[in-house]
């Protein structure tokens, strides 16, 4: 399909479901990890602090394991009924067990039932964003005018690091109030119940979006397929495969830095969580406000370009940006931060598009949703648990993480060697 076929202007309203969806959601399925410390002492009691937070983010990784089983489903209904139905339906899906985990009874009244539950509850979650985040990649991408698709693109990150923003700032709010023994007693819970207002936000705004140009008009030109799966299981594996790996340093960067940190920070450098905190929601703001800056710069120099810039940026100055954290002050953690913040800009700001390209709009929902959650459920949601697992079996190295990350930047740095330029290439 030529793109001169697609509308070049994109109603205001659905842009802003979009990305809001992604506030949303995101808002739900982090503000967890805000509270992994807390949480580990609520439902699994040890006396051991690492086992504690081990713990709790093997719970926030389980949900992960739903992702690759929410992209085939919501895949299927996005390529087969059209993305703004598998929208809808997410975000009602995100709500409901956010809001209920608020209510969970803690180990002390109803023993290992509670740690029971609250794996169900996210295991829930899970299956939600394994439909989100790539359906709204694939809606804004295919709705946006001709030369401008990183930038319509990059707003879906920015909506993901806005549902982080509004978790990091109400949970830096909270710890700053409460007493650390209100914290424990009733004020983790906030968040979470907090997310029955969120719901009703939500249907309110999906139900505003604008039609599926894009996929409508493909569907009546009989060009969509029955079995989306099938498709893309049959002829677009090794397309898959690179996605799977350019995700891999995607989302070890983003829940290593902006979702494990604090905790991190917190456990292993006795760093006050209402700093960690206060510093990462200055570095989401100085993030949210580049990512779109970056999205027109792809649409201008090019997908690869602004890519190898970040993962070039990541492998080389990770390891210094480490030790500037570790002088544990909080002008050093924030200044850490914003120059992470910058490389994290850039790496947000061209997948949405890059991703979405990769796949012809008959399998795009799919082959997105099922190579980028494939990703996220081994590679992603893992980070926090994985990081913490590599300080403790290597006898305390707190640089594990940092080599984590490094690591997984050069890989990413190999594949993007085989991966074509998209950014002048017209959508399927």
């Amino acid at each position: 399909m030529k793109e001169e076929l697609v509308s070049p202007q994109i109603n205001k309203r659905s842009l802003i479901a979009g990305f809001s969806g992604n506030v949303l959601e995101w808002y739900d399925f982090t503000v967890y990890g805000f509270f992994a410390t807390v949480i580990g002492s609520q439902f699994f009691p040890d006396e051991d602090k690492v086992v504690q937070l081990i713990s709790a983010f093997g719970v926030f990784a389980a949900g992960y394991l739903m992702r690759p089983l929410g992209g085939i489903i919501f895949g299927h209904i996005g390529d087969r009924q059209g993305r703004k139905k598998a929208l809808l339906i997410s975000v009602l899906l995100m709500a409901i067990p956010t809001t209920l985990i608020g209510f969970l009874p803690n180990y002390e009244s109803i023993g290992w039932y509670s740690a029971l539950l609250l794996i169900i509850l996210r295991l829930l979650q899970g299956l939600s964003v394994g439909g989100e985040f790539t359906g709204s990649i694939s809606f804004l991408v295919e709705k946006a005018p001709k030369g401008k698709r990183g930038f319509f693109g990059s707003w879906s990150t920015f909506g993901v690091f806005g549902g982080m923003l509004l978790g990091s700032g109400l949970a830096s709010i909270i710890t700053a109030v409460l007493s650390t023994e209100q914290l424990h007693d009733f004020g983790w819970r906030i968040p979470f119940l907090f997310g029955a207002v969120i719901g009703v936000v939500g249907i309110y705004l999906r139900k505003g979006m604008g039609d599926d140009d894009h996929f409508d008009k493909m569907k009546k030109e009989n060009k969509t397929t029955k079995t989306p799966l099938a498709e893309f299981w049959a002829n677009y594996k090794m397309q898959a495969l690179k996605i799977i790996l350019l995700s891999w340093a995607f989302g070890v960067s983003v829940y290593l830095i902006f979702i494990f940190l604090p905790s991190y920070l917190h456990t292993f450098h006795n760093v006050k969580l209402d700093d960690a905190l206060s510093a990462h929601t200055i570095t989401l703001i100085a993030l949210m406000l580049m990512i779109p800056l970056f999205g027109w710069l792809t649409d201008k120099i090019g997908r690869k370009t602004v890519l190898f810039i970040s993962l070039i940026g990541f492998a080389v100055f990770s390891y210094p940006l480490f030790a500037l954290m570790f002088e544990n002050t909080f002008i050093a953690i924030l200044m850490a931060m914003l120059v992470f913040a910058v490389f994290e800009a850039m790496f947000q700001a061209v997948m949405p598009a890059l991703m979405t390209e990769t796949f012809p709009t008959s399998v795009r929902y799919t082959g997105l949703s099922i190579s980028y959650n494939f990703s996220m459920a081994l590679f992603g949601g893992t980070t926090p648990l994985i990081c913490t697992w590599l300080v403790k079996v290597s006898g305390g190295n707190v640089w594990m993480p940092a080599y984590y990350l490094i690591a997984t930047c050069i890989i990413a740095i190999i594949t993007a060697m085989f991966i074509p330029e998209t950014y002048k290439k017209e959508l399927d």
